[in-house]
């Protein structure tokens, strides 16, 4: 088994030492809790896709044996609630999923448990499990951490998680076109390269870093749309201020010109 501090020969731009640290926690939390059910965890996101920025999530993905129980649920959480997005340390996103559940594969896949910030106030007032079982966007998750995934535990992600089928990633995407849409105002940034990245995807099968996708996009865009996108892209970089005073009708014309491609696509 490899630990984080093992990795960073092998990802030297992607996890600063603070990072690394707190990836070892995390790591050390699956391992305390989980124990000889884990047969694999993986580092995906954008901590392998192009590096990770200033406000990038570390985004774990571990493989059980078995489903978890209410108590490891309890002892997952309490941690993660100090650990993730407290005091200057960013915030994590992990996911459990079954062996079983995702290989062989069928669609939709399952979920058997995931800790997100988003979901902070739920877990706060002990539900947990404030995400459906039956969870489609977890087959892009999936597609990613299969593709990218740099093993933490156990063997390659390759070896556990089946190739998605283009046609159920597709499906994936599509089913969250309006959960992304609903969060253009609070969150126009990250929404607007959300749907860069579906499209891209969509069209050339291959998932790109959020700056990567909004840069293929670029160059497809008519250009009354471009600014916004290319703003919302530079802001990702931390190359300009991350402001949308003003910018609600461009960026809700461009989202909008974003998802017709993507349902033509579809």
């Amino acid at each position: 088994m490899s630990s984080a501090s093992a990795l960073l020969p092998t990802l030297p731009d992607a996890l600063a030492a603070p990072d690394a640290a707190q990836l070892e926690r995390v790591l050390a939390l699956v391992r305390d809790v989980l124990g000889e059910t884990v047969v694999g965890a993986y580092l995906f996101g954008s901590a392998v896709l192009g590096g990770l920025r200033d406000e990038s999530d570390l985004d774990v993905l571990a493989v059980v044996k078995r489903p978890t129980t209410v108590e490891q649920k309890k002892r997952l959480v309490q941690p993660l609630l100090i650990l993730s997005g407290r005091d200057g340390r960013r915030h994590v996103e992990l996911t459990v999923v079954v062996e079983s559940e995702i290989r062989p594969w069928r669609y939709p896949p399952r979920l058997d448990f995931q800790y997100g910030d988003w979901l902070r106030s739920d877990f706060v007032e002990g539900k947990l499990e404030p995400s459906p079982p039956e969870n489609p966007d977890l087959a892009v998750l999936l597609a990613t951490a299969q593709r990218h995934g740099e093993p933490l535990i156990g063997p390659p992600a390759v070896d556990l998680i089946d190739v998605i089928p283009s046609e159920d990633v597709c499906a994936a995407i599509v089913s969250s076109i309006e959960s992304v849409a609903a969060d253009l105002g609070p969150d126009t940034r990250n929404v607007l390269l959300t749907f860069a990245r579906m499209w891209t995807t969509l069209v050339t099968a291959e998932i790109r870093s959020k700056d990567e996708a909004a840069a293929w996009v670029l160059a497809r865009l008519p250009g009354r749309h471009r600014p916004v996108l290319e703003h919302a892209r530079r802001g990702y970089l931390g190359e300009v201020e991350d402001d949308w005073d003003g910018r609600a009708d461009e960026a809700t014309a461009a989202a909008d010109h974003m998802i017709g491609e993507i349902r033509a696509l579809a």
